[in-house]
């Protein structure tokens, strides 16, 4: 489901690499919007997030071209993901997004979600929505929360 980290990083994985995968699996496993819409999660680590989504002609409007719903949808997603990495429940506390060019049926979107800042229970990130094609689709910023809990139950790894 998930890759592992880029070529650049350490070959085993760290106890945060791991723990950022599991609430990822486990967070994707009850998010059925994400699944509904064939989303796949490409790459998670610690505040970071990869996932995709092919264009379905029933994610398309009035002009042929994706929904901007659904894009954002894709970059809400992978958000979520990024913000969640850490295992702190985190929700969101606002965004944003600017479309800067169509996508289409057919087309695979890929959103790319990278943490800027985390300070205390709030964080920054930002996610770069592209095509197949490597073109920018959309820029979204999402400002995050952390509302106390895990995602992943830890407690028995305690010695």
């Amino acid at each position: 489901m998930m890759a592992r980290p880029d070529a650049g990083e350490k070959a085993t994985p760290t106890s945060t690499q791991l723990l950022a995968e599991q609430a990822a699996q486990k967070m994707f496993l009850e998010d059925r919007a994400s699944q509904s819409l064939g989303m796949r999660i490409l790459a998670v680590r610690p505040g970071y997030a990869k996932l995709a989504m092919t264009i379905r002609p029933e994610m398309t409007n009035g002009h042929a071209t994706c929904h901007g719903g659904f894009i954002f949808t894709l970059a809400d997603s992978a958000f979520a993901f990024a913000c969640n990495s850490h295992n702190l429940r985190t929700v969101a506390a606002g965004c944003l997004i600017d479309f800067l060019a169509p996508a289409y049926e057919g087309d695979e979107l890929t959103a790319e979600a990278t943490e800027q800042a985390l300070a205390g229970r709030s964080g920054v990130y930002d996610v770069l929505v592209t095509n197949q094609k490597g073109q920018r689709i959309a820029l979204f910023r999402g400002r995050s929360r952390q509302v106390g809990g895990t995602i992943v139950d830890t407690s028995h790894d305690a010695a």
